[in-house]
């Protein structure tokens, strides 16, 4: 079985397997260029919260910003060389949006993340989402993902908010669960649950509770919404 349009969390991929007694193979791609990398458990181990390898037939690298390949496990975009079978041939009467999208022969899917030695390909987000702070790149998804196992947490979401001195720090925006009660030390000791899970440098410096997060048609969090309702409420002079 296939999944697809959102990057899949260890508690899906564990309930495909105790509930439907079956592989979840997480496969990626863009409607400019589709089904690019996949997981393939007949095939191939499948590594929990990888994408998978790239498919027979494409290219698939890690490229910088001069459109060099990178080496293992190095921060940088996805890229598909062309001609790829699945690659559009442009935007519908604007090539100039179309030439953007390229760096030499290579795809910029906007999306960004790491390939491992093994050839897995592992997601941190869109260009948009990643948060810097202090020199590091978090990918939100593995913070979201370490806040979704508290016991406390329905429903998480991550941004980065401004930082006078590292640039970005991050702030996590969580749905409680159901009779949860919100205080001080709920927020302490979801932050340290974090801290235990990931880098020192990847968990939420700042914690909002909310009863929603704003999401679309297809339930994915609208994290530009997040973003703007957050830049608003920064921009409001404080209370006298």
């Amino acid at each position: 079985m296939t999944v697809g349009g959102e990057t899949m969390g260890l508690d899906l991929y564990d309930w495909g397997r105790q509930a439907l007694g079956v592989e979840l193979n997480e496969n990626y791609g863009l409607t400019e260029c589709d089904f690019t990398i996949s997981n393939c458990s007949a095939l191939m181990e499948v590594h929990p919260g990888s994408m998978g390898r790239a498919i027979p037939g494409h290219s698939v690298e890690i490229i910088d910003d001069a459109g060099q390949v990178l080496g293992p496990d190095e921060y940088g975009e996805i890229a598909v060389q062309a001609p790829d079978p699945s690659l559009f041939l442009g935007y519908w009467q604007n090539r100039a949006a179309t030439e953007e999208r390229f760096l030499g022969d290579w795809f910029r899917t906007g999306d960004y993340g790491t390939k491992d030695r093994e050839g897995y390909f592992w997601f941190l987000g869109r260009e948009d989402d990643i948060i810097e702070s202090g020199g590091y790149r978090i990918g939100p998804g593995e913070i979201e993902e370490a806040l979704k196992k508290h016991q406390a947490v329905a429903m998480a979401a991550a941004i980065g908010v401004p930082h006078e001195i590292r640039g970005e720090v991050v702030k996590a925006f969580i749905v409680p669960k159901s009779g949860v009660r919100v205080s001080e030390d709920l927020e302490n000791n979801i932050k340290e649950f974090v801290r235990t899970r990931l880098e020192a440098h990847a968990y939420p410096r700042e914690i909002e509770f909310v009863t929603e997060l704003p999401v679309g048609n297809t339930g994915k969090v609208l994290k530009k919404e997040l973003k703007k309702l957050e830049a608003e409420k920064r921009a409001k002079p404080p209370r006298a």
